[in-house]
């Protein structure tokens, strides 16, 4: 799936253009905008003096002088705000139900999936296929991309102290509602996963990436791996295969609220169930190929024969040249 937007790529900012609106003042620009504006410090008539200043002159100034350090802090409205997953949330989009997910199989998604060469191979310290995620809580794409990756990791292990947020509200598909990886954490009999929200709603540095997430990283998030050098989000599962782009797009969830999203998992018919499941179940069988199909619960074709069915259509899928 082609984008219409172009993602941030790593250590740039998106040049504004009618896709992309201007930023925010920055931090460094209020406070020297805010110095001008305070009050000269030069000597005055005697009637001008502070003492005869009176109280409400001085509430009115520490007010402003507040409102000036809220802004800083909050970095212009846009700070990320996270709050827990309510639990009707988190079951559904974990837990849907078998009858849809066999119901919407693909979903008629494409799946972008890239196959890396036999060198790409990614595993952690205790031998296990590695999935690698490195994206940022202000994008779009990886807003849409973590309703598939919930629904698609929970199918091989368990996560906790996820939290809601939403996307950027300066950026293309403003306050997505989504999740965050930050200070979550995930396991699994089957794979690692290494979770990297290398920046925050407000594009300032988050999470930090180890060497070998790194140097994956730098290697495959380009081309012929990848849309676009240096993408968000970017997704390698063991080294096996990779999201080329984003799995689908985040206009499909404009407008809605979690609540809204997760109501919408019952029904294999309504869009965003297909490209949430259609998507997840792609993914999965991309992970049965790298764990060698395991757990049996969830790759055997005795279980699943729709996530079979896929797997037999992604072994398919040639290594890119270059």
């Amino acid at each position: 799936m082609e984008q219409s937007t172009p993602r941030k790529p790593v250590g740039k900012r998106p040049v504004p253009t009618g896709k992309y609106p201007a930023k925010s003042v920055s931090k460094k620009q209020r406070r020297k905008q805010a110095a001008t504006r305070s009050l000269s410090l030069e000597r005055r008539p005697r009637w001008q003096s502070p003492t005869f200043v009176t109280v409400s002159s001085v509430a009115v100034v520490a007010v402003a002088l507040i409102v000036i350090v809220l802004i800083n802090l909050g970095g212009g409205g846009n700070a990320t705000v996270a709050t827990p997953v309510p639990q009707a949330v988190l079951s559904a989009v974990e837990n849907p139900p078998a009858s849809v997910v066999n119901a919407v199989g693909t979903g008629g998604q494409s799946g972008e999936m890239v196959r890396f060469p036999a060198s790409a191979k990614l595993v952690g310290t205790d031998g296990k296929p590695m999935v690698v995620y490195v994206g940022a809580e202000y994008c779009p794409f990886c807003a849409a991309e973590r309703w598939v990756m919930v629904m698609w990791l929970s199918r091989f292990g368990t996560f906790k102290n996820l939290s809601e947020i939403q996307s950027s509200s300066t950026d293309v598909d403003p306050n997505t509602a989504t999740f965050t990886f930050h200070k979550a954490s995930y396991s699994s009999p089957y794979i690692d996963f290494s979770a990297n929200e290398i920046e925050d709603r407000n594009q300032q540095p988050l999470d930090s990436m180890t060497t070998q997430v790194s140097n994956t990283f730098t290697k495959y998030d380009n081309p012929p791996y990848t849309l676009q050098s240096g993408q968000f989000p970017f997704v390698d599962i063991g080294g096996v295969f990779n999201l080329y782009s984003t799995s689908y797009d985040p206009k499909t969830l404009a407008n809605l609220t979690w609540n809204q999203i997760a109501a919408k998992l019952s029904n294999p018919n309504d869009p965003v169930t297909k490209e949430i499941v259609g998507n997840a179940n792609i993914l999965t069988a991309a992970t049965c190929i790298a764990t060698g199909d395991q757990p049996a619960s969830v790759c055997s074709p005795t279980t699943s024969s729709t996530i079979q069915s896929i797997e037999q259509t992604l072994k398919t899928i040639k290594i890119p040249a270059g």
